[in-house]
């Protein structure tokens, strides 16, 4: 149904045009029923899967769940070179707009690498959740739930995990009676956007879109011929298990928005333990954004070619870098693009009014970005928990059903 919402509303904002942006604060409606249950849910899902882990292996679930969240970012920022490269979607294009001022005080305001890495720390971490930022509440709740862990080894008092299982359940629950207005929601926001501006929006910059594409396509060949070699499951299987999260990523352009569909699919249709898929999807939410990372460093080529810039090896070995670290800490909603384009820019020293070309287009890239970072996170959760055995087959065949109860 959700499928029927996203072409019926597409081909009703192109019937109706400019209307359409009418219905747009009915699909803003339906992101923010979700986005308000995104910070309790990731909050609890690390605390639960930090706080549960018990014996010599949670130490190497950690290991390979960053392992290959880092593997995989790194081959992303290299093809996504390597493409660019050959492609060179920045050749020929003309900056004819003007970018909003408030971008550019947005990059200068984004700070160094160093400010980055503080970033992941905050000073108040209910004004983190306030802000819905991520990562330094992905950082807290990691220490809790060790800290959980140890407190509940030291006196076997398991209230307090109790309670966390509780509100995760809860907010699960609740993520799927907003699901029940899904379609209507992607009808809103895509018969907005399509009527407003229509089609030929990407013709502009259609090179970049064909190069970011191209990336998308090849990073998935790899992650399912890795899932086959490290797994043997049948990847045939794969598409139709998916499609749901698939369409509600390309609808709504959030890996936050996605999460909860994903960690729900990946234990109920893949077959992961709730114990790796709760650990690595949550930390996957903003360290597993795989198509970030290779959008990112095509933004970087195509800024370069527009201005006629030859970069330097030091200047590319800085943008892989910039580019993986902006994965781990950038918004995973909409809109955060501008920003992290402007900063990249001012960071290299690259011409920023080329911004504005890639803003036109960006939605269409923000479709393939995430895409790539909800199946990504799925694809790693299977590789951590293959080899101890942790991917239930029978389910993964549709041979057997999980338990009701919410991972």
């Amino acid at each position: 149904m959700i499928g029927v919402g996203a072409v019926a509303g597409m081909i009703f904002g192109l019937i109706v045009g400019e209307w359409a942006a009418n219905l747009q604060f009915i699909g803003d409606m339906f992101i923010r029923l979700i986005q308000m249950s995104i910070v309790p849910l990731v909050m609890a899902s690390v605390i639960v899967a930090t706080g549960s882990m018990t014996g010599k292996g949670t130490g190497r679930m950690a290991a390979r769940t960053f392992g290959w969240m880092l593997v995989f970012s790194f081959l992303a920022a290299i093809l996504a070179w390597g493409l660019a490269s050959v492609i060179r979607p920045g050749d020929g294009m003309v900056f004819t707009g003007e970018l909003d001022p408030s971008l550019e005080e947005g990059a200068q305001q984004a700070g160094s690498w160093q400010d980055t890495l503080l970033g992941f720390v905050s000073t108040n971490v209910v004004e983190a959740m306030a802000s819905a930022d991520m990562l330094p509440i992905i950082v807290f709740s990691l220490i809790f739930g060790i800290a959980l862990n140890r407190y509940m080894a030291q006196t076997g008092n398991r209230t307090l995990i109790g309670l966390f299982e509780g509100i995760q359940a809860v907010v699960l629950t609740m993520i799927q009676y907003v699901m029940y207005i899904a379609p209507v929601g992607v009808f809103c926001l895509l018969a907005a956007l399509t009527g407003e501006q229509g089609v030929a929006v990407i013709t502009s910059a259609v090179k970049y879109l064909v190069a970011t594409l191209i990336g998308v396509l090849i990073l998935m060949v790899i992650f399912v011929l890795v899932i086959w070699v490290r797994t043997r499951l049948n990847v045939w299987r794969l598409p139709g298990k998916l499609v749901e999260q698939t369409v509600v990523a390309v609808t709504t352009t959030s890996s936050a928005v996605t999460f909860p569909t994903v960690l729900r699919n990946t234990v109920e249709k893949v077959g992961v333990s709730p114990r790796v898929a709760n650990f690595t999807l949550s930390i996957g939410l903003t360290m597993g954004s795989y198509g970030a990372v290779l959008n990112y460093m095509i933004v970087i080529l195509f800024l370069a070619q527009a201005g006629g810039v030859e970069l330097t090896f030091g200047q590319i070995v800085l943008g892989v870098a910039l580019s993986i670290m902006l994965n781990m800490g950038t918004i995973t909603v909409p809109g955060g693009f501008p920003v992290v384009a402007m900063f990249l820019a001012a960071s290299l020293d690259l011409p920023v009014e080329a911004v504005g070309l890639l803003i036109a287009v960006d939605w269409f890239t923000g479709i393939l970005r995430t895409f790539l970072n909800v199946n990504g996170d799925t694809f790693v959760a299977m590789l951590v928990a293959a080899p101890e055995d942790e991917i239930n087959r029978d389910v993964y065949a549709g041979k057997e059903t999980p338990s009701p109860e919410h991972p």
